[in-house]
């Protein structure tokens, strides 16, 4: 296990690749060469210009100011200076929101690091039971630790106290946060521009019928049960296919692109050649203009044909559909209501804002999301499961007896003193950053798979796979293996009944392991994070081989967006890994801390200069954020009475059992009191807004502008066919109805309500 000297170490190389990262990014954003790629969202918004457009040759690419050198870490002030109000209209409610989990972590953990550095650390110090027991190892860290107070010592009343004292901290931090985001969610969504999603719903698990098709049926269901709201829908494709053609024929174009821009910069050379086979690399030579030329032809004509096919196959239509209304009311009343006297028919929700829509899973039947649910919580154990594997090994390089067993012919190089402090204080933090890299990946599959139809939601569901994840492997399995490995001689003399009594003091231990993966991941990859060395590579090849035209340019930009799905999910292990030592081993705590201020600054930065969301949900996620945050609390409380429990504490269960019940019953009345603004949409705002919107613009025509809202992008340009709306202004007192009688309507479609068959009067 790590000591001082190996975590000082590790704190040396990190800050100083912290501190490289920092000085390497203040340096290269002053460049203008560079300027798209460290402020993109100025640029996406039309207020920023390209300080290479102008000036002197050199003055386009390389800042020759010697002023902003000396101020070149002024973007830190920057960052922090515009207010929240502000920085909701620039970034979104989500962005603000996301930036207020890392103000949540330090609220709470800053009065919990000064209390518990002033009265757990002396406590803990003062005491020498560790260096008189010879049945466990220990650092010179873990003298400060609860590891280090004699069992039955009246100081584990100090420990007992402060542990209720942060609890209490905790729970009265996340209600006034969660208030306070709840009332924000509100006010946002009553200031929010007209949006289609405010009009719409998502219908899924549309009955068949005998007499009409899915369009007419859907139709005429909502012109009865909805008559006076109801205004148009848009039925769902089954676009697969065509989504691919789309994709094939995008990427020939981005080839032919650039043996474009190849030959017009050079005109006086020959032509482009490129090979028909793989990648451009087998088969005969060709003329790569003329080439791709055709193969885009071809596929425009495929496109074309799959298109009409699509859009005339009543196989090919779903039994899905967007519905718009002609009021929020409307929306807001059916999105949040039982349709029909059978539940699992004539689903709705409230749609997606259009670019949030994940459109290839809007094709998966209904009745397979269950199936494809099981499937996926079967394969998440098997994964949770095999990654068990790497965090053992990662826990053998955090103990240097454990290597030299594995890999003996290392011990010469091993035995030396700074190979050995690197090995300790450095390696297994990055080794199992190294294993998380893919993890992300087939975590969000996964959700794929599941059948989630938006991006915000494969968001949400991916972040509770990672969650989860880290909860078991990195934190779970990081004490039991690595207690395991370390105290495995002792395991093996000892009576199993002391089992237990060995894990419990070992477990303080581990601190050090996780202060390494802190420095290693809050620190240095939190400083990779503001350099963005990936997309700084891109943008300059891009712009050097691709870019010919300044749309071209602007394409070139990869402002990318916040991560949500490892993002917070890496946010609530650390707050978990504070709630946990806390208590046990303070020293953690001031490395959480700078992690939070730290990352507060680097991702406010981000928010406003870089960062394009991909969607808004009105801060969705709280309610999630605020739950993980409970259950690190319970986590920790439930450890604190097992460890207690071998400290010959008495009466230390009956005293810390309240603890874990009366926080989940703080949970629960926290989300029957704010959870319902993050689900619903208060019927008396919806009518506020509609009010408002008539009174201020009488002659809008909705339909005009929610007819294509809900197209599919890969039809968006060609022809389609779409229902014909119902106009406004019309007086018909009858619904159109295909069907030849109510009798064939009742016997045809047995899954269809009472009140949507045969002919009925609009009310």
């Amino acid at each position: 296990m790590a000591n001082l000297l190996e975590i000082l170490t590790s704190a040396g190389i990190n800050l100083a690749t912290a501190l490289g990262f920092l000085v390497a990014f203040a340096l290269l954003r002053l460049q203008p060469i560079n300027d798209r790629v460290y402020f993109p969202k100025w640029y996406r918004k039309g207020i920023r210009g390209s300080p290479t457009s102008s000036g002197t040759f050199a003055k386009r690419f390389v800042n020759l100011d010697a002023m902003t050198y000396i101020k070149f870490l002024n973007w830190m002030p920057a960052a922090l200076r515009m207010p929240e109000p502000e920085l909701i209209d620039h970034a979104g409610l989500d962005s603000a929101a996301y930036i207020r989990i890392y103000v949540l972590g330090l609220k709470i953990f800053f009065p919990i690091t000064v209390l518990s550095l002033a009265v757990l650390i002396p406590l803990n110090y003062t005491n020498d039971t560790l260096e008189k027991s010879n049945e466990v190892e220990y650092s010179d860290i873990d003298k400060i630790s609860i590891s280090n107070v004699p069992n039955a010592s009246l100081k584990f009343i100090g420990h007992l106290i402060l542990s209720y004292v942060f609890s209490i901290w905790t729970c009265f931090v996340l209600y006034h946060e969660y208030k306070t985001v709840a009332t924000k969610r509100l006010e946002f969504l009553a200031s929010q521009k007209r949006r289609p999603d405010q009009f719409s719903v998502l219908v899924r698990n549309v009955p068949p019928d005998p007499d009409e098709s899915v369009s007419e049926h859907i139709e005429h269901f909502f012109c009865v049960n909805h008559p006076n709201d109801y205004l148009t829908h848009q039925v769902v494709y089954n676009t697969n296919k065509l989504a691919k053609l789309v994709a094939q024929k995008k990427s020939l174009k981005n080839r032919f692109v650039y043996y474009q821009n190849k030959y017009e910069r050079n005109p006086e050379k020959s032509r482009p050649i490129t090979k028909t086979g793989f990648l451009g690399l087998l088969g005969d030579k060709v003329d790569a203009i003329d080439y791709y030329t055709t193969e885009i032809e071809k596929l425009s004509e495929e496109e074309k044909k799959e298109r009409e096919r699509v859009a005339s196959d009543p196989e090919a239509i779903l039994p899905a559909a967007f519905v718009s209304f002609k009021s929020r009311w409307g929306a807001a009343v059916c999105a949040q209501t039982q349709q029909s006297s059978n539940a699992t028919i004539w689903l709705t929700e409230w749609a997606a804002e259009p670019r949030d829509i994940y459109w290839r899973n809007l094709s998966i039947p209904y009745v397979e999301l269950n199936v494809r649910k099981l499937l996926m919580a079967v394969a998440f154990f098997v994964l949770i499961s095999f990654f068990m594997i790497p965090i053992a090994f990662v826990q053998t390089l955090a103990n240097i007896d454990n290597l030299k067993k594995a890999l003996p012919f290392l011990e010469p190089i091993i035995e030396k003193k700074q190979v050995m402090s690197v090995i300790q204080g450095f390696l297994p933090g990055i080794a199992l950053k190294i294993f998380l890299a893919i993890l992300p990946m087939i975590l969000m599959l996964m959700s794929k798979i599941e059948g989630y139809t938006s991006l915000s939601s494969l968001d949400r569901r991916s972040a509770a796979k990672y969650y989860l994840f880290i909860l078991i492997n990195m934190f779970l399995g990081n004490i039991v293996a690595g207690t395991a490995f370390e105290q495995l001689e002792e395991f093996t003399s000892q009576a199993s009944s002391e089992y237990v009594k060995t894990i419990g003091r070992t477990m303080p231990m581990k601190a050090t392991f996780f202060i390494t993966y802190i420095m290693v991941d809050g620190w240095s990859g939190i400083a990779a994070e503001i350099i963005r060395l990936v997309p700084l590579a891109l943008y300059h090849f891009k712009n050097t081989f691709l870019v010919k035209t300044e749309q071209d340019r602007e394409e070139a930009m990869n402002p990318g967006s916040l991560a949500f799905a490892t993002n917070e999910p890496r946010i609530q292990f650390y707050m978990l890994l504070g709630l946990v030592y806390s208590v046990v081993t303070p020293l953690l705590l001031p490395f959480i801390l700078i992690f939070f201020a730290f990352a507060y600054v680097v991702f406010r930065h981000q928010i406003i200069n870089v960062y394009d969301q991909k969607y808004e949900s009105g801060a969705a996620f709280w309610p999630r954020v605020h739950m993980r945050v409970i259950i690190g609390l319970i986590v920790s409380q439930v450890l604190v009475i097992g460890l207690f429990s071998t400290l010959d504490v008495q009466y230390s269960t009956y005293i810390l059992i309240p603890q874990p019940i009366l926080t989940f019953w703080f949970y629960r009345v926290c989300k029957g009191r704010f959870e319902p603004a993050f689900v619903t949409f208060p019927l008396q705002d919806a009518m506020v807004k509609d009010t408002v919107e008539r009174a201020t613009e009488p002659t809008l025509n909705l339909l005009a502008y929610l007819k294509d809202a809900y197209v599919h992008p890969d039809f968006k340009g060609g022809e389609m066919y779409k229902p014909e709306a119902i106009d406004e202004e019309e007086r018909n007192p009858l619904v159109p109805t295909k069907r030849t009688s109510q009798m064939a309507s009742q016997t045809g479609s047995k899954h269809e309500s009472e009140g949507s068959e045969g002919p009925f009067l609009k009310s």
